[in-house]
């Protein structure tokens, strides 16, 4: 069929929105209610977004075939759905009052909302906006409806596939200090993409012009661990039977990226801050040092804020290399970004098997190669390995898949999705656990790095006093809820607690550690810590 055309606009979607807000005298940038793609046959679709300007302003929004007008975000001009199966008759999205959507397909439309057929209406909370609702249309393409800041410019790319607001967060936090010749502390769980953030902030610098040398520290045994990052000269040691280049002076004139720097030995621990404070080195068994010209990222997943509480990372070398630190959200705070990062891999594994023209369009009424449910799937998942668990499972699928006319998981796939998952209907806020009254706090908080003393401590409270947790939820770096944690005057530490405190606690408690923290109020862990070193001898817990 004849493609649709569209003038682009003088103005971005972002511009124009902002006008008429402010035209209605509403200043502020959002987030407003949008349609982003998860699924559609034409799989080059997929994350194109549509702000849906009408319903912000209280008017009623229309979806069909032919509106609104879809794009990639940051970019202007759009195009309709266009899919010949759709239907050209509307969806109508209206506010019914402040607290309530109704979602009304007209008669003949098919339409799923969060998976179940609707006949007639669908009448939906405003705070389901917040968590995302799918909307399915005729089987063939998935939308998520919901709500995003509005932003009139985009940080640049940096290789890093999505535009969640969450990966949007670090790609900003890429370009600002990506220049700037400071060490870099990148943190996150496995499997994130931490060596990717490495590698953009290299390209990002004045050093981009060297290749950046990267090493893996919890893959170097111990004994070789010094020789490895700062070299040797012949007769060093047995077996140094020649002079031998470490990685600092490989990569003199450009950047060492430490992958997994919190398995670094305690020895190389204290040779790699007297580099990082001086910029010189001492290859094992020279007399002199040796300057170098190295800029350092590290990455880890290592809780070293506990691991240095436990003796077993210095506290001072994390603070030198937390020059700035960048924190990689787990896939599950950006699932939107999932169905982008599922066809780029796509892309990459069937270019391998030389079947790269399964991505193109289908032709009319050709069945659909890649079904949308089982994207739908990929999308409910939590994804505990994030990235490089998702890649493995693009994977299976495509090899498993060879040569069939649609796309089916296979006996491991169906194993994985089948997994127990963290209520994937809540993630899209990232607070999938917090009870209401943590809710309630943040919400009345002073934002993340002005939270206010009742918010930490309920999001504590919430996670048993486990700093991790309560990370998680609040949507911020341990780094950032250790800092905060140390500026609250109503947040304990198990170390600053007095002994005498201790021994009474104990004995009111049984030695019971559950009951113990919970009426200091402190983690768990860090009270054995304390208790064991003052030789307190903590029972079993009851519990």
């Amino acid at each position: 069929m004849p493609s649709e055309r569209q003038d682009p606009p003088s103005l971005s979607q972002a511009e124009t929105l902002v006008g008429e807000h402010q035209a209605s005298g509403i200043h502020d940038k959002g987030p407003y209610p949008c349609l982003t793609v998860l699924y559609h046959p034409d799989m080059t679709r997929v994350g194109e977004r549509a702000i849906l300007g009408g319903l912000a302003l209280r008017k009623p929004a229309i979806l069909s075939r032919l509106q609104p007008k879809f794009a990639p975000p940051g970019e202007v001009a759009g195009r309709s759905l266009r899919d010949p199966f759709l239907s050209r008759r509307p969806v109508h999205i209206s506010y019914v009052d402040e607290d309530q959507i109704e979602i009304a397909p007209e008669a003949g439309v098919a339409l799923e909302v969060d998976e179940q057929p609707i006949d007639g209406a669908a009448v939906v909370s405003v705070t389901a906006l917040e968590r995302g609702l799918y909307l399915t249309l005729a089987h063939r393409v998935v939308l998520l409806l919901h709500l995003v800041p509005l932003r009139s410019q985009y940080p640049p790319a940096w290789n890093l596939v999505g535009d969640s607001e969450a990966i949007l967060g670090v790609r900003e936090q890429i370009t600002r200090v990506g220049d700037v010749d400071v060490t870099v502390l990148i943190r996150g769980e496995t499997g994130v993409g931490k060596e990717r953030v490495a590698q953009a902030l290299h390209s990002a610098s004045r050093r981009r012009e060297r290749e950046l040398v990267a090493v893996n520290m919890a893959t170097i045994p111990a004994g070789t661990a010094a020789s490895e990052l700062f070299g040797h000269l012949r007769g060093a040691f047995t077996n140094a039977t020649a002079n031998h280049r470490g990685l600092f002076e490989r990569a003199n004139g450009s950047t060492l990226f430490l992958d997994e720097v919190g398995e670094a030995p305690p020895q190389v621990q204290t040779m790699l801050l007297r580099t990082l404070a001086e910029g010189i080195i001492r290859p094992l068994g020279a007399h002199r040092d040796q300057p170098v010209d190295v800029r350092v990222l590290a990455a880890t997943d290592t809780d070293l804020e506990q691991a240095g509480e436990e003796g077993g990372f210095r506290s001072a070398l994390k603070y030198r290399l937390a020059g700035y630190e960048i924190y990689v959200p787990p896939l599950r705070a950006r699932r939107e970004d999932i169905p982008r990062l599922a066809v780029h891999f796509l892309a990459q594994e069937l270019a391998q098997l030389g079947e790269a023209d399964r991505m193109c369009p289908p032709e009319t009424r050709r069945k659909l190669w890649f079904p949308p449910e089982l994207m739908l799937r990929l999308v409910q998942h939590d994804w505990p390995g994030n990235v490089r668990q998702l890649r493995n499972t693009v994977r299976q699928l495509v090899i498993s898949g060879r040569g069939a006319d649609t796309l089916r998981a296979d006996a491991a796939v169906e194993r994985l999705l089948a997994e127990p998952t963290v209520s994937a209907r809540r993630t899209w806020a990232k607070r999938n656990w917090l009870d209401d009254t943590v809710e309630e706090a943040r919400a009345e908080g002073l934002g993340t790095h002005g939270l206010s003393e009742e918010t930490l401590l309920a999001a504590l409270r919430a996670a048993e006093w486990m700093p991790s947790k309560a990370a998680e939820a609040l949507g911020i770096p341990r780094a950032t809820l250790y800092d905060l944690m140390e500026r609250t005057p109503g947040v304990r530490k198990a170390g600053d607690i007095p002994r005498e405190e201790l021994e009474r606690c104990y004995r009111d408690c049984d030695g019971d550690l559950d009951a113990m923290m919970e009426q200091l109020q402190v983690s768990k862990r860090s009270l054995q810590l304390r208790l064991r070193r003052l030789g307190i001898r903590a029972a079993a817990t009851k519990r």
